[in-house]
């Protein structure tokens, strides 16, 4: 029996999305050619996310140059940039009365700068339609290029995002042209920006518990404050297998290890993602 037939461990089993927030989310996103991470990279929390009118949105199109083993987002050629999606992102935010969001994006490594520009431009024309919302960016590495991350960091977001996915041994079999250390100085760089760093891994891919702990050490050195820990659920046949589904008490034991460490925050369960619960994390 594969990952994908076997049966769903009990405390892995969400609601389906429904309620009128979540239908209007969906239809109002897609009538604006919005793409969310939600759906991108279906996630386990639609239900709870979009029935509390919250989304996390993808900008740069819904093809990815890049092609991570763990992740569904489409690995195809991008298409070309569409400089109007930073208003009709913003206008959207305003219809749906979000005072926080979270902005991520595909990983663009045809484009010179990466798309640290269209990242800047978005950021900055989200605040301008919403002065009160704050912002979340989960950004991609830029080769840990510090000129094409600082045109983010002048954007002014409250909290930036970068995730390491999980710990050093696995990452060349896990992620596509990511590298772990690389991973870290963009952790570092945004640390140092004194704009809140952030960072998540997944479980459950063949880690140990010391590996964990030890990528818990690398991300404190870096400067990291926020730290999520969810399961990894496999998106298709073609995707890593999950090794093992891990329990709640151990996410429970790696959050208080998180803590004890020094991290600000950490959301680990099951179920988290790296956008779960983000509107606490700018106090971060």
């Amino acid at each position: 029996m594969t990952t994908l037939t076997r049966r769903l461990p009990d405390w892995m089993k969400t609601p389906l999305p429904s309620g009128k927030d979540y239908i209007t989310l969906k239809n109002l996103a897609a009538n604006q050619q919005l793409n969310t991470i939600c759906v991108s990279g279906n996630c386990p929390n639609k239900a709870e996310c979009w029935g509390a009118s919250t989304a996390s949105f993808m900008i740069l199109g819904e093809k990815c140059t890049r092609n991570c083993r763990f992740c569904d987002v489409k690995n195809m050629i991008p298409d070309a940039v569409d400089w109007e999606e930073p208003l009709r992102l913003a206008n959207t935010i305003m219809a749906l009365k979000i005072r926080h969001c979270v902005i991520t994006s595909v990983t663009r490594d045809d484009l010179e700068d990466g798309g640290s520009a269209f990242w800047a431009l978005t950021i900055k024309t989200i605040k301008e339609i919403n002065p009160a919302v704050t912002i979340e960016t989960l950004i991609p590495d830029f080769f840990a290029k510090t000129a094409l991350i600082q045109k983010i960091v002048d954007a002014k977001p409250e909290v930036i995002s970068h995730n390491m996915e999980t710990v050093r041994r696995l990452t060349p079999k896990v992620r596509d042209v990511a590298r772990y250390d690389r991973s870290l100085k963009v952790i570092e760089f945004i640390a140092a920006s004194g704009i809140v760093p952030k960072s998540g891994i997944m479980v459950g891919l063949g880690e140990t518990e010391v590996e964990v702990l030890e990528t818990m050490d690398d991300l404190l050195k870096a400067g990291c404050k926020v730290l999520t820990i969810g399961q990894y659920l496999q998106p298709s046949a073609h995707h890593l297998k999950i090794e093992e589904y891990i329990k709640p008490e151990i996410f429970i034991k790696y959050r208080e290890a998180a803590l004890k460490k020094g991290f600000s925050m950490v959301e680990s369960s099951p179920l988290v993602r790296s956008s779960y619960h983000a509107e606490k994390h700018i106090h971060a």
